[in-house]
C-alpha cells in the first residue's frame, strides 16, 4: 500500500491531536536545528544545506510518508558518503546524485520494493553503522580540540597520522567549550529525555565563547551569515557521462535512504504499536531527495533519533513532522543571523554524541554473543566502512551475507521414497 499515512490520520483528527503534534513539532525542530548544521558541516558543504534539506526533506517525508511519527531530515549515515561525492565530484554532482537517488526510490516505491529490507542482513547494517559512527567522530577531532590544521585527509588511515602532527595546536578554550556542550547534552539528556538539551547545550556553549570572547571558531567566523531564505529550485545539470559517473554514487545514497528509513519506521512501530507502509516510505523518500536536489539541499532519510523525540514530545500524526519543518523554516526567516554565533567545538560535540548513540554500545554484547559468522560479518564491514569504502562495505557485507543466509538453510526432507521393484 503506498497511501501516505496522513490521509488515514487526518480522518479522525481532532483539536488535542493537533495540539500534541504542534508542542512535539516544536521540540523536534530545536533538535533538528543544530544537528542539520552541524551534519552539513561534517559533510563538507555549506551550512545552510543542512537548513535547506531539514525544510524541504522534512516537510515531505512527513506528507508523503508512511509512519505516523517519522521525523526526516539529514542524518549522520550520510556524511561519509556525501563527503566523498563533493570531494570527488564536487557539490553539484553531489546535487545531481541526491536526484538520481531519489527517482530510483520513486521506482523502488512504485514497484512495492519496501519490504526487500528484510534480505539485507542485520549484521550489515551494525557495521556500517558502526563504522559511520566511527568516522563521524575522528571527523570532528579537528574542531573538537581546535587543532590548527590547513587540510585534513579524509581517508581514516592518513586523517589520524595528520591530526597527531599538530597536537601541539590543542586549543583549551576550544577544548573546554567542547567538554562543556558534550556533557550538557548528556546530562539534559538523562535528567529531562523530552526537554529539547541539544539546542540548549549547544546555546550555552556558544554564549560561553562570545561573553567570555573566547578565541573559538563559530558558524559566522568560518562560513559568513546563513541565508535567511530558501533558494529557488533548479534543476541540476545533466550529461550522460555525468550520470554515468555519479551512478555508484546515487545507488548507495538511495540504498541509504531506503534502509535507514525503514529501520526508523520500525523502531517508530515497537514504540507507539503501531504499523508503518514501507512502499509509501519509499515513495516519500524519493519525492523528498528529489525535491531537495532541486533546492540544492542534501540527501535525506528517516532520522531515528528525531522520530524517538518525536514521539517522546507527544507527536501523534505526521502533522508534528510538517510543524517541525515549518518551524525550522521561521527560524531561518526570522533568526538566521543568531546560528552565526553557534561555536565549532558545540557542534563538534554534538556529533560526536550523535555518532556515540549510533553506534548503539548497549547492543555490543548481544553483538558478542551471536553467531561466530555474525560477528566475522560485522567486522568485516566495519573495517571495510572505515578503511577502504561504504559502497565496497554494503556490496562485499551484502553479499557474504546472504551466501551465509543460504548456507544456514536446513534442507527439506522429501517424502519421497524409491518404489519396490
Amino acid at each position: 500500500m503506498r497511501q501516505p499515512k496522513i490521509i488515514t490520520t487526518l480522518k479522525s483528527y481532532s483539536w488535542s491531536l493537533f495540539l500534541s503534534d504542534l508542542l512535539a513539532g516544536a521540540t523536534v525542530a530545536m533538535v533538528a536545528l543544530p544537528l542539520s548544521l552541524a551534519i552539513a558541516i561534517a559533510s563538507g558543504a555549506d551550512p545552510a544545506k543542512g537548513i535547506v534539506t531539514a525544510i524541504v526533506a522534512g516537510f515531505l517525508i512527513s506528507l508523503l510518508g508512511g509512519s505516523r511519527v517519522q521525523i526526516g531530515g539529514p542524518t549522520g549515515a550520510f556524511i561519509v558518503v556525501v563527503f566523498g561525492v563533493i570531494a570527488e565530484h564536487g557539490y553539484d554532482g553531489l546535487v545531481l546524485a541526491t536526484f538520481m537517488a531519489g527517482l530510483m526510490l520513486l521506482v523502488a516505491g512504485y514497484f512495492r520494493a519496501g519490504n526487500l529490507i528484510a534480505f539485507v542482513p542485520e549484521a550489515v547494517v551494525n557495521g556500517f553503522t558502526i563504522g559511520i559512527g566511527v568516522i563521524i567522530a575522528t571527523s570532528q577531532l579537528k574542531d573538537f580540540l581546535g587543532l590548527s590544521a590547513a587540510n585534513v585527509p579524509a581517508d581514516f588511515l592518513e586523517k589520524i597520522p595528520a591530526l597527531w602532527e599538530v597536537r601541539d595546536s590543542l586549543s583549551l578554550p576550544t577544548v573546554a567549550i567542547a567538554l562543556v556542550t558534550l556533557v550538557l547534552i548528556v546530562v539534559l539528556r538523562r535528567m529531562a529525555p523530552r526537554f529539547p538539551g541539544l539546542i540548549v547545550a549547544v546555546g550555552v556553549g556558544s554564549a560561553l565563547v562570545v561573553y567570555l570572547n573566547l578565541p573559538v571558531d563559530t558558524l559566522g567566523s568560518r562560513f559568513g551569515e546563513l541565508p535567511s531564505q530558501l533558494p529557488w529550485p533548479q534543476l541540476p545539470d545533466f550529461s550522460f557521462e555525468r550520470i554515468i559517473e555519479l551512478l555508484p554514487s546515487a545507488f548507495v545514497i538511495a540504498f541509504l535512504a531506503a534502509v535507514e528509513s525503514l529501520l526508523s519506521a520500525m523502531v517508530a512501530d515497537k514504540m507507539i504499536e503501531g504499523h508503518h507502509r514501507p512502499n509509501a516510505e519509499l515513495s516519500a523518500q524519493g519525492a523528498a531527495n528529489v525535491a531537495s536536489a532541486l533546492f540544492t539541499g542534501l540527501p535525506a532519510t528517516g532520522a531515528i533519533a528525531r522520530t524517538a523525540t518525536n514521539i517522546k514530545a507527544g507527536g501523534k500524526t505526521p502533522v508534528a513532522g510538517i510543524v517541525h519543518a515549518v518551524v525550522i523554516l521561521l527560524v531561518m526567516l526570522l533568526a538566521a543571523p543568531l546560528a552565526g554565533y553557534l561555536a565549532m567545538p558545540a557542534l563538534a560535540a554534538l556529533l560526536i554524541v550523535t555518532a556515540w548513540n549510533m553506534t548503539e554500545p548497549h547492543k555490543w554484547g548481544s553483538y558478542i554473543r551471536g553467531r561466530k559468522s555474525d560477528i566475522f560479518l560485522l567486522l568485516l564491514t566495519l573495517v571495510l566502512t572505515v578503511v577502504v569504502d561504504l559502497t565496497v562495505a554494503i556490496g562485499v557485507g551484502v553479499s557474504i551475507g546472504i551466501a551465509l543466509r543460504l548456507s544456514r538453510r536446513k534442507s527439506v526432507k522429501s517424502d519421497w521414497s524409491p518404489p519396490e521393484r
